[in-house]
């Protein structure tokens, strides 16, 4: 690497101060309040967490160091199609408002599994926790990677130490702080994202002119793109994927998942989870808009000389590190202040994952094995002890999957492919059970399963074609040439690349869906097989049509439900049930005051 700028005392000391205010609000909440002593309390802040902090935290979550260097890099090397993306996102967000919110809070449940066991059964929650809780450990170890990897080939500092030091941080206070600290943290973090992301756009604007100039360059250099209107699914990055892909994988990741199901159930009611949830959107979609203005920040320095092209950097992952340290190594503080930042990412979604995974790993197996082992519920005062060491544990297995990751080649692009082929089935499932009244639990883990298989199938199949990317130069780096003769000669190979032969139907087609498309897909086959198996079925084994509990239902689905139980009715509205337990009742209370009355004359 040609790079030879490092960090200095200064920026070590901003880092350090990062991760002590991270323990130090861990220690404060296992010191005040109730200690974390309850098992409300450890796992949903005993419901009195206010909307703001939630509302941060329901974004911090999932944005994290792998978001912010690869959305970086991905508007300098694709473009900016990928922001189109927020779009879809609010159009989720009143899915997940009033669809599935409503749900959980009725369930008031820490696992969000167990909804599948009211609604279909064991069998159903374990297939779900377990995808779920191998799905997160394993993103949360490489969320602790990437960041490790990209930072000691830009800035010098240790992969290995950053990779323990963080690991157990987060697992510190992630265990004796419980769902509180977490969340604060989250918040806190979330700043310090913030900052990081404006510091590089700050500096860039400096440096060329301002924003607008910042725009022009990205404009010459053919990175401002929206008009990507292809209905095929194997372009990268569309207007149609982004806004379908986008919408399932919005929905995955906020209305389902256990990171998010948890965080709902801290506030008071279900109108404060719901107002949270909407003030996620807007800063959801801020800080995206802002981690893809800073690719082409980032790219406004490097539009002549290319520094993958160069060989400064293996990936375009380091190019946000590698920025910093060009521009702002020679201002003490300021590489440290964004390194704090990018580790802020990672901390927030490695904390989440811990607090999940132990909560997941309790109440999915730990209580229920041993209430059928020993015949009696687990001792509540030992669920607080247990769930913290959980929690820890499962730090400690996310630096071993960290450490693991730079002997497996393709575990990175991997595992975030899995994070979105994951999401689709499990989205199914869920989904199955809050829309159908005929999905059965043979037939949603069916579903689930073939969709899984399916989805890893064309996930990882091979071959499959190199992804084109926009045209980069070096033609800067030691000729002087100016800017007009370099972007004039990107618009000329861009142009020949749009003219070229582009056919890759050699490859198997399947191999060649863009993997936006993924979460979309494993839903879909979810829901068509897991309704066909479950109609069969029934047919077949001429199953009984069970009595299902409204409440496990979309709220306008159960509302009919209820309607068609209280038919049919009377003038007066009531059902005949209502009318006979009415007349029960009327009769008693005249009984009664003819007794007390003296009148015993009462004829039965």
């Amino acid at each position: 690497m040609a790079n030879s700028a490092t960090l200095g005392w200064i920026d070590y000391l901003v880092i350090a101060l990062m991760l002590c205010i991270s323990s130090g609000i861990g220690l404060y909440y296992r010191l005040t309040g109730g200690r974390q002593r309850t098992y409300e309390e450890y796992f949903n802040a005993n419901r009195s967490m206010s909307i703001l902090p939630v509302g941060i935290a329901l974004m911090v979550s999932f944005m994290s160091a792998i978001t912010l260097l690869g959305v970086s890099a991905e508007n300098y090397t694709y473009g900016t199609q990928f922001v189109i993306v927020n779009l879809a996102y609010l159009i989720g967000t009143p899915v997940v408002c009033y669809g599935f919110f409503p749900v959980f809070y009725k369930l008031q449940a820490t696992s969000a599994y167990e909804y599948l066991e009211k609604r279909f059964g064991v069998g159903a929650r374990l297939t779900a926790s377990f995808i779920y809780s191998i799905q997160i450990l394993l993103y949360s170890g490489v969320v602790l990677y990437a960041p490790a990897l990209a930072l000691e080939a830009t800035t010098g500092l240790s992969k290995t130490g950053s990779i323990i030091i963080i690991g157990l941080v987060c697992a510190f206070y992630s265990s004796v702080g419980g769902i509180k600290a977490v969340l604060i943290t989250d918040v806190f973090q979330g700043a310090l994202m913030f900052i990081a992301l404006f510091v590089i756009i700050g500096v860039a604007a400096n440096a060329v002119g301002g924003l607008g100039e910042i725009w022009r360059i990205a404009y010459e250099g053919g990175r401002i793109q929206f008009d990507s209107v292809s209905i095929d699914p194997t372009v990268r990055h569309t207007w149609w994927g982004q806004m379908i892909g986008g919408i399932f994988t919005y929905l995955s990741l906020y209305g389902v998942n256990q990171v998010q199901v948890q965080r709902m159930l801290t506030v008071r009611n279900l109108k404060s989870a719901q107002i949270a949830m909407w003030l996620n959107w807007p800063i959801l979609a801020f800080l995206s808009i802002c981690t893809c203005f800073s690719g082409l920040a980032i790219y406004s320095k490097y539009y002549n000389c290319d520094p993958v092209s160069e060989g400064r950097i293996s990936s375009t992952d380091m190019l946000m590190p590698l920025y910093v340290m060009d521009t702002m190594s020679h201002i003490p503080g300021l590489p440290g202040l964004f390194v704090a930042g990018i580790f802020s990412a990672g901390l927030s979604t490695i904390s989440a994952g811990l607090n999940s995974l132990s909560a997941v790993t309790l109440e999915d197996y730990i209580k229920p094995l041993y209430k059928r082992c020993v015949g009696y519920d687990f001792p509540l005062s030992k669920s607080i002890l247990l769930g913290k060491l959980l929690a820890f544990l499962f730090g400690l297995a996310c630096i071993a999957v960290a450490f693991l990751a730079q002997y497996l080649g393709g575990i990175l692009q991997g595992s975030l492919t899995i994070f979105g082929v994951v999401g689709g089935p499990l989205l199914g499932m869920f989904t199955l059970g809050m829309v159908s009244q005929t999905a059965t639990q043979r037939g949603t883990i069916t579903g689930c399963l073939v969709a899984l298989t399916f989805s890893l199938w064309i996930a990882f199949g091979q071959p499959r074609p190199a992804t084109p990317k926009l045209p980069v130069t070096t033609d800067g780096c030691n000729a002087t040439v100016s800017r007009n003769q370099t972007f004039s000669a990107i618009q000329q190979a861009i142009s020949h690349t749009k003219a070229e032969n582009t056919d890759d139907s050699s490859y198997f087609y399947l191999y060649r869906l863009s993997y936006i498309w993924y979460s979309a897909i494993g839903f879909l086959i979810t829901v068509v097989v897991g309704l066909l198996v479950s109609n069969l079925a029934r047919i077949v084994l001429k199953e009984e049509k069970e009595k299902l509990n409204p409440d496990l239902f979309f709220t306008i689905i159960g509302n009919r439900m209820r309607n068609r139980e209280k038919s049919p009715r009377e003038d007066n509205g009531l059902s005949i049930i209502d009318l006979e337990v009415q007349k029960k009742l009327t009769f008693n209370g005249r009984e009664r005051q003819e007794r007390e009355q003296g009148n015993d004359n009462t004829s039965f």
